[in-house]
């Protein structure tokens, strides 16, 4: 029958890899776009958490009439006062941080062992 000839057309590597540096331009652009929203939005549960202890703290203080320089023991004097998550605990620090409170004083302090060593800081403003 009849002599076909097919023509093969393909991708040379360089085209391949002028694609490829493209999208990884295009997705290191991007990416930061992506981290900061994530990062701010774990530090504002975090600050979430720590006002949500200071409540409990003042709360706990008043009811139990403790003066200032009290200990607080926590978490098992608060745990009463806070709302815990669905495996029972308090709400943990998002960024694997830890919680502690101390004594009972002018303005009862809840603090995030991350605090200011992140950026956005773990402080309550």
């Amino acid at each position: 029958m009849g002599n076909f000839k097919f023509k093969t057309q393909a991708f040379t590597l360089v085209e391949i890899m002028v694609v490829i540096g493209i999208i990884a331009l295009l997705a290191g652009m991007v990416f930061p776009y992506y981290v900061k929203p994530r990062a701010t939005a774990q530090a504002n549960a975090c600050i979430n958490n720590l006002v949500k202890i200071e409540d409990a703290a003042s709360q706990f203080a008043l009811e139990h009439g403790q003066k200032t320089g009290d200990p607080i023991n926590y978490p098992g004097d608060l745990t009463p006062y806070l709302k815990l998550n669905n495996t029972g605990q308090i709400p943990a620090c998002p960024t694997q941080g830890t919680y502690s409170v101390g004594y009972v004083g002018s303005r009862i302090e809840a603090v995030c062992s991350l605090g200011s060593t992140v950026t956005p800081a773990h402080i309550v403003p």
